[in-house]
């Protein structure tokens, strides 16, 4: 078991790394366009949406046709947000802070699996829609920024589920395979494999996800902009509408 929990480590802290390193890579290459703000600004603007992130990632929301470990909050709003406003970067670093918050207000009740899968899996979404906004900043870049990352999210978050987190989950949690999938099948009588499992519960879970999270930042995110950040009531100008 030890051996198990220090190669957990170890791939959490590769991933976490390597999406920095992508971040900064489409950062530097790929977008143009995001406010370069002062170091001390930027730390305070991350440390305020991963605060908000945090928090919202404790009203979870039970879904019917899942098991009880998977719940949908709205922790990604703030992260998106973040990264429109300051870049791909800022995203990784709010999403990996707000499951810190998170951790640190309630702790975890997946071996620290699932809070793994939400940094992850949070940045298959928020990594694609940043960067495609962040490379021609109007409306219709946003919209389909966020559509890219909801696809990337359900495609990459079910693959991920089906071959490393379930598995990973059932060894860290001293839970077998057989028995989390019987919790999914006592909610949907055709999930009966973790193949099934995946597909019935995963995949709608994660577009769920990404359609009321996109949803909500498209309607609040130009309202907020104003009252959140004085960068952008000083010399912001409004993005094409196109």
């Amino acid at each position: 078991m030890l051996k198990e929990n220090l190669s957990f480590v170890l791939v959490c802290l590769l991933v976490a790394a390597a999406l920095f390193v992508l971040a900064k890579l489409c950062e530097r290459y790929l977008c143009r366009g995001f406010r370069r703000v002062t170091g001390t600004r930027y730390i305070a603007y991350v440390a305020m949406f991963s605060a908000l992130g945090g928090v919202l990632m404790l009203l979870e929301i039970p879904l019917f046709f899942a098991p009880g470990f998977y719940k949908m909050d709205l922790g990604e709003l703030p992260v998106l947000m973040s990264a429109f406003y300051l870049g791909p970067v800022a995203g990784v670093l709010t999403e990996l802070f707000k499951v810190v918050i998170k951790l640190l207000l309630k702790g975890t009740t997946t071996a620290f699996v699932g809070d793994f899968a939400n940094f992850v899996v949070g940045c298959a979404f928020v990594l694609p829609a940043s960067v495609i906004y962040h490379h021609n900043k109007t409306r219709k870049t946003a919209v389909s920024g966020m559509a890219v990352g909801t696809l990337c999210m359900t495609v990459f978050g079910s693959a991920f589920n089906a071959f490393y987190l379930l598995p990973k989950f059932a060894v860290l949690f001293g839970m077998p395979l057989d028995v989390i999938v019987s919790m999914g099948t006592a909610v949907n009588g055709a999930i009966t494999s973790v193949g099934t499992l995946v597909l019935y519960a995963v995949v709608p879970f994660n577009i769920l996800k990404g359609v009321v999270d996109s949803a909500l930042t498209y309607l609040l995110y130009k309202r907020v902009e104003p009252v959140l950040f004085r960068e952008a009531r000083k010399t912001s100008v409004p993005a094409k509408q196109t």
